[in-house]
């Protein structure tokens, strides 16, 4: 059966799209694809190494499946236009990875194995079972040439997250990538763990080389925790390593949420990143026959890195992208969605004008099952407060943004080495509520080079529900003036502005909560003039950095 099926595989020949990598490298609205050129993306990866196949590989019995409604839910057209399919092809992670090790060049090869063992997890297990050097830049495994490019370029893939062990998931033993692949066994007895009770497993053997198996684990934020709880080394002034840093802790957030904590109330991060389908469906074209089953995951990966999407969409030749640009566009559309629908609400609590003083207060509400925003420390998420005249005239402003990425009246992008406050009173238009963390290296200056983040000097990111800033883990903590504030709790935060009023009323005010998900300054911060940093910035440059409207709010006043 093998030998017939493989007669209509169509092998993936990506190496002129992927040599781009070695030259080339969220948040605005997504690009119209009207103004670009229509790409249909390159083929799914095909490979089979000892440990792992491609995505090509399981596309084959994994397309053309549609659920009870029609809807098609193939899980390899739903993948391929993710974040966590490009997670090597990332062109701000290439970047950024070729800045660090030009910034610490004698860490080097840390610096690319913690690198690689989220972003290329299929190489570089492969690598490390082998007893190969695990390398990513230069000859390593962004280049074609690599023995492992194919299992590096095919990101976070198939059967790298179905083979994860679910001994110790949810503790630190799992953390950092610490992910377990059992790769004592061989072809066709390698474990590929899926939702489903006593799965049909000849097609998977004889097309893959692996044995389906049911594993609870699918469903666990332990699977999650093994690549979103990360720990990265930190260097003090002279470049010695000083101790590990809290890179990002969305698990313990969540953890200390109601969504973690509470019996009752749990859910874990599937719910929202891999919402079901919405009726059952076969899970494979093979055989045809196959049962329905429910419910069926989609392979969505819905996060907020809506800015690279669109980058992503706009350079799908060049970064060698199997998705097309359509594809990427209604990811795009499904991230806005989500940050709309899923992360945070802005109201008005209360307002009044009293001899010629206007006061408002707002109150910002976190609907996630984390911190809004959470993971990598660029993104940032603010309020942009508005009071208009009976003109329509602007009489004050705080928290505007500009076309080029950063905010009005924001200390962090006006001057290196600054940053913003938090505020629960604000009473001039140079004063901004942003939310976000702040890097701090070992001599207390802020910082955007990640290796040189020893701590946080600022972290008021809106708080879950059930959050208990007074309890919950240093490593997943408030850090700055938030932490002081009695109005900065879990689930929320209340802000008051108080100005002086001038023009003619009624007057509007308007209050959005707007989210980027690369800041301005990280946008800069990169050591080095390697290719992969320069046509990444030259893809930002050109990007429309117009930030997402995750929520608004307007009211008139007499």
């Amino acid at each position: 059966m093998r030998n017939m099926r493989t007669k209509f595989i169509i092998i993936s020949c990506l190496s002129s799209a992927i040599l781009i990598l070695t030259s080339a490298a969220c948040q605005g609205k997504p690009v119209s694809t009207t103004a670009l050129t229509p790409s249909p993306g390159a083929p799914l990866v095909q490979f089979s190494t000892s440990h792992f196949a491609g995505s090509g590989n399981c596309a084959q019995c994994h397309s053309n499946l549609k659920d009870s409604s029609g809807k098609d839910v193939s899980i390899d057209s739903q993948w391929r236009s993710t974040m966590m399919a490009n997670a090597a092809k990332d062109p701000y992670f290439l970047a950024k990875t070729a800045s660090e090790v030009a910034d610490l060049p004698a860490l080097k090869a840390a610096i690319e194995d913690a690198c690689a063992t989220c972003h290329m997890p299929m190489a570089r297990t492969q690598a490390v079972s082998d007893g190969k050097t695990v390398s990513v830049l230069g000859n390593g495994f962004i280049n074609p040439s690599n023995d492992l490019n194919k299992a590096a370029i095919d990101g976070n893939s198939c059967t790298l997250c179905h083979q994860i062990q679910a001994a110790k998931l949810g503790q630190p033993d799992t953390f950092d990538g610490k992910y377990q692949i059992d790769t004592s066994t061989s072809a066709p007895n390698r474990i590929e763990f899926g939702p489903f009770f006593n799965p049909l497993a000849g097609p998977m053997q004889s097309v893959v080389g692996f044995t389906p198996a049911q594993g609870d684990q699918r469903g666990s934020a332990g699977l999650c925790a093994t690549c979103h709880t990360v720990y990265t080394p930190y260097v003090d002034s002279q470049g010695n390593v000083s101790g590990t840093f809290p890179e990002q802790t969305p698990y313990l957030e969540w953890a200390s949420s109601i969504y973690g904590s509470n019996p009752g109330q749990q859910l874990a991060c599937q719910f929202c990143h891999m919402p079901p389908a919405g009726g059952s469906a076969a899970i494979s074209n093979n055989p045809t026959t196959l049962a329905p089953r429910s419910p069926l995951y989609l392979h969505q990966f819905v996060g907020g890195n809506s800015l690279l999407l669109n980058i992503m969409q706009a350079h799908v030749q060049e970064l060698g992208i199997t998705a097309s640009s359509d594809q990427l566009q209604a990811t795009a559309g499904l991230t806005s969605s989500q940050l709309q629908s899923r992360s945070a609400q802005i109201t008005i609590v209360s307002s009044s004008i009293d001899d010629g003083s206007l006061k408002v207060t707002l109150s910002v509400v976190d609907q996630a099952g984390h911190k809004f925003p959470t993971g990598f420390p660029s993104r940032r998420a603010w309020i942009q407060f508005t009071v208009t005249d009976s003109t329509g005239k602007v009489v004050f402003e705080s928290g505007k943004p500009n076309a080029d990425g950063t905010i009005v009246g924001n200390d962090a992008d006006a001057k290196s080495g600054a940053y913003e406050p938090h505020y629960d009173l604000i009473t001039r238009s140079d004063q901004v509520q942003i939310y976000e963390s702040i890097m701090r290296d070992t001599d207390g200056k802020a910082t955007y080079n990640l290796l040189r983040g020893a701590s946080y000097i600022k972290d008021n990111r809106l708080l879950p529900s059930g959050f208990n800033k007074a309890a919950a883990p240093a490593d997943a903590g408030v850090y700055g003036d938030a932490k002081n504030d009695a109005n900065f709790v879990g689930g929320s935060d209340q802000i008051t502005y108080q100005i002086s009023l001038s023009g003619k009323g009624p007057y509007t005010v308007t209050a959005k909560l707007l989210y980027q998900g690369l800041s301005y300054q990280f946008s800069k911060a990169f050591q080095g003039s390697d290719s992969l940093i320069t046509s990444f910035l030259s893809y930002y440059q050109s990007a429309d950095k117009t930030p997402v409207l995750v929520s608004s709010v307007s009211k008139n006043l007499e």
